[in-house]
């Protein structure tokens, strides 16, 4: 049994899937033409399925021998960004496009079922297939964990295809890997004036800029310099006219941390900020803060280190690359807090093909010689998780 040589069998198989789901992209819990297609390849290879109520697929590969239950997760949802990548594939769903790569972990999750199918004599247990909606809402793990998805499971991997390592490089390391992200409205409400006479009214447009400026103060003199942390207002609206102070203006924004101590008071610090700085000019604010998904921590030592051998063992050291944690998030978050779990990326950059790109830009592209690698990848994990576990 060889999986690298099994995944490199299956690498046109893999780059045709991506293809297609490149050219046919779906938003968040609006996947039912790619939930179809990725169910139907599972019961052609005879894997047992499981669809939801809203969108998504699971399947099963029982192994050969008794053994604990592991499980590989992909998710399928898109963007909503006009494609601007000139491929031969390009998104035919005008609007949307496979901007972050998901695209390919679909097909490589297939690419790995087809293996894993192949060799499931040889498992000694067996491997759950998740091909989750909504990751870019992060809704989705929240979901498949409510509906029992990992209630037999005893541990879970997952990776991003990723847009500033080198095509087919895998990092797999240690400790925190991506940020939290949580996201919060902030509503200020003052007395409406005309511009010309300010002392009538209570300005909500100034209060609101002063709790910008204060909020920063959580990053440079609350929390510790050593642990970073992002606090981002990405929306300011308020006012009709030029020359009319606004009674109201609400601001939205986004903080993000690897660390869950201070994640965990972040919402009564801002929450005293702008309540005190509305305070000082005569107005009132509120904040709504949702807490959407935790940082993406390797935290598991066993398995963290079953997944660096298994890429050891697949493409040696050369494979492998090392990579800042980077305060983007994950809704793979949901299912580590839950169950063991170890979460890698892999990379697609390729000047020579104009793949130099990050995820989420309308230029994005991928080297597709690296697909075949996160098949074997996913495969390989699974097998030496259940091997070793025993």
């Amino acid at each position: 049994m060889d999986i690298k040589k099994l995944a490199e069998k299956y690498e046109s198989y893999i780059i045709e899937k991506r293809r297609y789901f490149h050219q046919h992209p779906e938003p968040s819990w609006h996947e039912f033409n790619t939930t179809d297609v990725i169910e139907a390849e599972l019961k052609s290879m005879g894997i047992e399925t499981k669809r939801y109520e809203k969108t998504g697929v699971s399947g099963i590969i029982y192994g050969g021998k008794p053994g604990k239950t592991v499980a590989l997760r992909a998710d399928i949802d898109a963007l909503s960004i006009e494609e601007q990548a000139d491929v031969p594939f390009k998104s035919q769903n005008k609007g949307f496009m496979h901007a972050c790569g998901h695209d390919c972990h679909a097909s490589m999750l297939l690419g790995a079922a087809k293996i894993l199918a192949e060799i499931k004599d040889e498992l000694e247990g067996n491997v759950k297939l998740i091909f989750q909606s909504a990751e870019e809402v992060a809704d989705g793990a929240k979901y498949y964990i409510e509906q029992g998805f990992l209630d037999d499971v005893d541990a879970i991997f997952g990776m991003h295809i990723f847009g500033t390592l080198p095509a087919g490089k895998i990092n797999i390391e240690g400790g925190s890997r991506m940020a939290s992200a949580d996201m919060f409205t902030i509503t200020v409400k003052g007395v409406a004036a005309h511009g010309s006479a300010p002392h009538m009214g209570h300005d909500a447009i100034v209060t609101a800029a002063a709790i910008v400026m204060n909020l920063q103060t959580v990053v440079s003199r609350m929390n510790n310099p050593l642990e970073p942390l992002v606090l981002t207002i990405g929306t300011i609206n308020g006012g009709d006219r030029f020359n009319i102070i606004p009674q109201n203006v609400v601001m939205t924004g986004t903080l993000r941390t690897f660390s869950k101590e201070f994640r965990s008071k972040s919402e009564a610090i801002m929450r005293k900020i702008i309540k005190d700085t509305a305070s000082a000019f005569d107005t009132e604010a509120d904040i709504d803060y949702s807490y959407v998904c935790g940082p993406t921590v390797n935290d598991q030592e066993d398995i963290t280190k079953i997944a660096q051998n298994a890429a050891l063992k697949l493409y040696g050291e050369e494979g492998l690359v090392s990579q800042e944690r980077i305060t983007g998030s994950e809704d793979f978050a949901y299912y580590m807090e839950k169950v063991p779990g170890v979460f890698a990326f892999i990379g697609c950059i390729n000047p020579e093909i104009g793949a130099v790109y990050s995820n989420h830009s309308d230029k994005f592209k991928v080297d597709e010689s690296a697909l075949q690698r996160g098949s074997a990848f996913y495969a390989q994990f699974a097998h030496d998780y259940l091997k070793e576990s025993k």
